[in-house]
Order: C-alpha cells, then structure tokens, then sequence
C-alpha cells in the first residue's frame, strides 16, 4: 500500500491515456445509440480479481454497452490511481500530497461505479465491479488518504491530540473495510491480514499519541494505560500479521515510552492506572473525501470526435439547414424582386435623372455616377471577356465528359466482343449492365450542359440588345453629353416645390434599398448550429421531432428579420406610389415637345444600361463559378470511370487465360474461388439515375435570388 520510493514515470503516461480514453467515451456515449439491437460494438473484460483455475481462465464478461465500457476503464483509473499513490515518496510534501490526491480520486472512481453499475449494466456485474467490491475499494482508499494526512501531521509536528484524531479516524475507515469484506472472498486473501493490521496500526498511533497528550496535563495513569493498549494493538500485529507489514520500529517506541512511564509513576507520582474501558475516546477529525467524478476528467481534453453526430442528428441538422435556406432565400428574393421594381418604375420614370435634367443641355449627376460605376468595372471590355470564356469552359466540361463515356463505349464494346466469342465461357457481369447507374450519371450531366448552354444563350442575346447603350454609357462625359439629345425646357424648375418632394422620395427609397442590403448582409451572417439542440432532444425523449424543433428555432432566430422584409417591402409600396403622383405634378409642369420627348427616352435608356451591366457581369461570373466547379465533378467523375474500366481490363485479362487455355470440364476459376473478383462496384452506384456528386454550388454567394444556371 504505502511508502513505495520512486514513481514509475509510465503509470503517469498510462493513466493520461486511459483517462482520456475514458473522457472520449463520455463524450460519444449520447452521439451513438451503443446497444446489441443498434450500434453494436462488444466490449470484453476479465474480472480483476479473479485468477482463474486450472481446467479455466479467469472469469470474463462481454458486453455490447458503452455504459460496461465507461466502467471497467473507470475501474482501471481508479487501480492506477492508487499504484501512483502508493509509489510516492512519502519523506516530502509533494510527495504526500501527490499520495492523498490520487488516493482521493481512486475513492472517487470506485465510489462513482458503485452508484452507477448497476443501471449502467442493466445486469449483474462481475465481482470486481459489483457495488460491495467497489464500495470497499473506495473505503480503502480513503483510509490511505487519511493515513498520508496522519503521516503529514505527524511529520510537521503538529499537536498530538490532532495527531491522535487524524489516526484515530483512519482507522475507524480500514475497520469499517475490514467489516465489509471480512466475510466475502471478492477480494485478494492478502487484503483482510492487511487491513486489521492497519486498524490496529493506526488505533496504536492514536493511543500513542493521545497518551503524551496525556502526560502533558498530568494525567499519568491515563498516559501508562494508553501505552500498554497501544503495546498490546502492536503485539497483536507483530504476531499474527508480521508477514506482511513490519511494526518492529513501531513496537520499540511504544514500548519505551511505556516503560518511562512506568517507572516516573512507580517512583514519583503513583497515580492509578484507569482500566481500558473507563478512558475517555479519541475524537476523530477527517480530512478526506471521495473526488466526484466530472467529465472531463482530463484537463486538456478534446474530443476527437467533436462533429461527429448520431445520423438522426445528422439528418435532421441537413433537413433544418434545407429549411433555413428555404426561409433565407425566399425573403432575399422578396427584397431584391422588390428593387428590381423599384428601379423598373425610377426608370420608366426617368427618375432620380429627370429632376437633375432640369437645364436641358448637361448629363444629369445620376446618368454620371451611374457611368463611373461601369467604367471602374471594365465596362464592355469586362462582359466581352467573360463571355469570350463561357465557351472554352464549356468545351472544356464536354470534352472532359465524352471522353469519360468513351472510355465506357469502348470497354463495353469489347466485352461485347469477347462474349460473344466465348459465349457461355464469359462469364461475368455484362458492361452495359454495370454501367447503367454511370450512364444515367452521365446523362444528367448532358442535361446539366444543354441547360446551361441555353442560358448561355440568352445572356448573350440579352447582351447584344443592350450593347451598343451600355458602351455609350463607358464614354467620357464629353462624348456622352453630345450623344444625349438637349431640349431646352419652357421654365426653370430649379427650387420648385414639386421637384424638391421627388428629391426627398427618391432619397427615402435610396435608404429603403440600402437598409435591404444591409438586411440581406443580416440574413446571410446569421447562424445557429442546431447540433446540439436535436442532441438534447434525442437524449431526452429518445427520438426527434425536426418540424416542431426547426420551425421554433427558425421563427425564433429570423422571425424579427422576415418582419422587417416586410416592413421594407410596404414601406416602399407607399414610396412609389407618392413618387408616380408626384412625377404626374413633375410632368404636367414640364414643357412636352419632340426634343424633350427624344432627351427623356435616351436617359431612361442609359439607366436600363446599367441595370442590365449589373445584372449581366454577375450572371457571367456566376456561370464562370458553375463551370469551374462543373470541371471538379466531371473529373471525379471520369476518374470513377477510369477505376471501373481498368479493374474490368484486370478482370477481363484473368479470364482471358482460363478461356485461351485447355481446362477440365466445368472449370472456372471464379465459380471455385481461385481468382477473386478485382474490383466491387463501388456503393454509389446502386440507386440508377442519381449521382454520387451535388450539383454545382455557388462558394460565397450562398443564397442567389435567381439561379442563372439550372441545377440539378
């Protein structure tokens, strides 16, 4: 038990790691239904204690529960716990204090498993791990604690009615161990010699103890009798129990101390002797206690499987994840549908550029600003170029996708060969069977590139009806106010009252469209891991309910969001209609002719140009994105085909050999089990029409209003 020299560094490294292990497994107990009917993963122990016999092994359980598992290491930290304990160099004070911890923790490990084997097991458990066993366990454990804190005492030099208490009480504890198992045979024979022993060790120390406590209040008689009890516990050990714990220095002090006694009493004070049972008790003062068991344990914990979640879990995370996308992109193209108004009728309009045209001769301030923003972006050079790449892109996809069909075409045209040449003798799956999940694969992608190619289509037809007015608007401003028609107005409206309540319209609707923006920035950001919602819910009521969960959750977090989706959206409802009213007052003042008429159609006309540039650089980009991410699943997926075509030609070349040579009648290597299949087609291919891959996606942009590309 105690007084050991030297730690062995390894026992430090092997209860790190078991202690680790053990933190592991509290963490993925509720992540995984462990049980014989699910996730069934049998966990076998021998019991600790037992030998086993001559015509037998040792007793072993095996059990496929997680909560046996979490036991038996629990059991296991606790046992290197207290070796660690039992190593330490008790001649320092952290050595001693090393001791009582883990002593400590070894009571707090056998102590959690008493509580909680029993419905961890859901049966009966070994010995070892039964609540009697471990319960003793976790007594002795604590009455080596508190024997370190006597040992500890008694080095400082403490008082000895204090030292008196402290032993006094550890051996209360290895009397009440030695009780527990003193009729059972659970535990190794040397225990029970061990721990009367101890009981009667430390009941000596307290006598001892008490006994110069005694002398120091003139209480002599009470100091021999202490003494002599103190003698006879130590005899008893010397005698019956010298096997297996030495007393020898113990015996010689107390005897000497008694026999000092003895004589000052006969030769001096000649106070009477008090029988053993008039002495006053010892009182008793603990200072250990069993450490709970917290997870974790360890103190520089991580779990290594931190993402791992049930499938449950996962599927319902994947299912909320679908919703909330459904919720964020439907209010973000409620709000950009609704910009997109706005700007058609400020452009049917001729609005904010009609108000700052008042001169009639000079590019209205909107038309200019509206002109820097093109040109800082490339203007027509920047959609000539992106729409010169869409085709090599494309191209690059198809040819990548032909090139993987025709390596299927010709494998299985030579099969078709080879079958029929050898016929029955061929035996083994038809390519045009294997391959029907890849090609129904391969076909979907077809449809994925025509799609895209119309939409390809369209942007360009889109491109070239608005060229020549998107180019006119990359002009210098010079070039650009001699393109646009003057008209010289009949009166000045410079500071009328109509004009200043469209400016102040036209100013609340830029700060509508600014605060959606902001709101979309919002929706975009706002995230909640719903991981570990659905994992409380799974621990406590054993199954998930995802719409009930999802739906609070969603309204709960963007239920204030939607609310100002909407709030923006009437908001601008009101905005418009005053600005066409206002606009009737704007146009009723203005002087209507030709020249005027022509002037107002051509800066509507610019400001649709920009509009369309807007819209036509980010479906460009967008395409561009889809074709680059189109390239890495085709070429997934053509390695995929490479794989089956060349485990096939293995296949193939070992059959051609059984075909091409002389073989007894009926033989097949592959019905008798001489050659192995080379390859197994691989799992994804067993749901025909359904590719292993997603769809392209959009990186960055996660939530488009309108996808330019049809996904499939």
């Amino acid at each position: 038990m105690l007084g050991k020299p030297a730690v062995d560094p390894r026992r430090k490294k092997q209860v790190r790691l078991i202690v680790r292990y053990y933190d592991q497994l509290c963490s993925i107990e509720p992540k995984f239904p462990f049980s014989e009917n699910q996730v069934c993963v049998t966990f076998t122990w021998k019991d600790a204690f037992d030998k086993g016999s001559l015509f037998g092994g040792s007793t072993k359980l095996a059990l496929a529960s997680l909560g046996y598992e979490k036991t038996c290491v629990l059991f296991n930290c606790g046992a290197l716990a207290s070796q660690i304990a039992a190593e330490q160099n008790l001649d320092s004070d952290e050595g001693l204090k090393a001791a009582a911890k883990h002593y400590q923790f070894a009571s707090g490990a056998f102590q959690h498993i008493k509580d909680t084997v029993l419905s961890a097991l859901n049966r009966e458990p070994t010995v070892d791990i039964s609540p009697d066993t471990v319960g003793t366990l976790s007594l002795i454990m604590l009455a080596q604690a508190q024997e370190v804190f006597f040992l500890k005492a008694t080095r400082d030099k403490m008082k000895d009615g204090i030292i008196a208490k402290l032993a006094n009480q550890a051996a209360d504890y290895y009397g009440d161990a030695y009780k527990q198992c003193q009729y059972k045979d659970t535990l190794p024979k040397e225990v029970f010699p061990v721990l009367a022993a101890k009981h009667c060790i430390m009941q000596a120390n307290a006598e001892y103890h008490q006994s110069i406590l005694a002398k120091q209040q003139k209480k002599f008689g009470e100091e021999i009798g202490r003494l002599q009890h103190a003698a006879d516990l130590v005899k008893t050990v010397a005698s019956r129990y010298d096997e297996y714990i030495n007393v020898k220095d113990l015996v010689d002090k107390i005897n000497r101390a008694l026999a000092a006694a003895k004589k000052d009493n006969d030769f001096i004070y000649h106070d009477r002797v008090p029988d053993l049972k008039d002495l006053e008790s010892i009182g008793k003062a603990s200072l250990v206690k069993s450490t709970p068991v917290v997870v974790p344990l360890s103190q520089k914990f991580t779990d290594l499987f931190e993402k791992m979640v049930p499938l449950q879990v996962q599927q319902s995370v994947s299912v909320y994840n679908q919703r909330r996308a459904d919720l964020v992109n439907r209010s973000i193209a409620q709000m950009r549908e609704a910009t997109n108004l706005a700007n058609g009728v400020l452009a049917s309009l001729n609005l904010p550029a009609a108000i700052e045209d008042v001169s009639g001769d000079t590019v209205p301030q909107s038309i200019l600003n509206k002109s820097k923003s093109v040109i800082e972006q490339g203007g027509i050079e920047t959609v000539d170029q992106l729409i010169k790449e869409l085709p090599e892109l494309l191209q690059r996809n198809k040819e990548i996708l032909d090139e993987s069909l025709r390596l299927l075409d010709e494998e299985e045209a030579t099969d078709n060969d080879l079958r029929t040449k050898f016929k029955e003798r061929w035996q083994r799956t038809p390519s045009n069977e294997l391959y029907k999940p890849l090609r129904a694969e391969g076909a979907n992608y077809h449809n994925i590139l025509n799609k895209a190619m119309q939409a390809d289509g369209q942007v360009k037809e889109r491109y070239q009806t608005h060229r020549d007015t998107i180019a006119l608007l990359c002009k210098p401003e010079a070039e650009l106010n001699a393109a646009i028609p003057s008209a010289n107005p009949a009166k000045t409206l410079q500071g009328n009252e109509v004009v200043n309540v469209l400016r102040t319209l036209l100013a609340n609707l830029d700060e509508v469209k600014k605060e959606r923006e902001q709101l979309e920035n919002d929706l975009k950001s706002v995230n909640f891991d719903m991981t570990s919602k659905f994992l409380t819910a799974l621990a406590q009521d054993g199954a998930i309910n995802e719409e009930a969960i999802s739906v609070a959750e969603l309204d709960r977090i963007y239920g204030n969001y939607t609310q100002k989706v909407q709030e923006s959206i009437k908001k601008q409802e009101e905005l418009l209609k005053n600005i066409q009213n206002a606009h009737q007052d704007f146009s009723k003042m203005k002087q209507s002719n030709n020249e005027s008429n022509l002037r107002e159609e051509v800066l509507k006309n610019l400001a649709v140009a920009n509009d369309n540039f807007v819209e036509l650089v980010a479906n460009l980009k967008e395409g561009t994105k889809f074709y680059n991410e189109l390239t890495e699943i085709l070429l997934k997926f053509q390695n995929k085909c490479s794989d089956i075509i060349f485990a096939r030609k293995t296949e193939r070349d070992e059959l051609l050999k059984y075909c091409q040579m002389p073989m007894p009648m009926g033989y097949n290597p592959y019905m008798y089990g001489q050659y192995n299949l080379p390859y197994a087609p691989s799992p994804v291919y067993q749901t025909p029409g359904q590719p292993p891959y997603p769809p392209p996606q959009q990186p960055g942009y996660p939530f488009p209003q309108q996808p330019y590309y049809h996904q499939q």
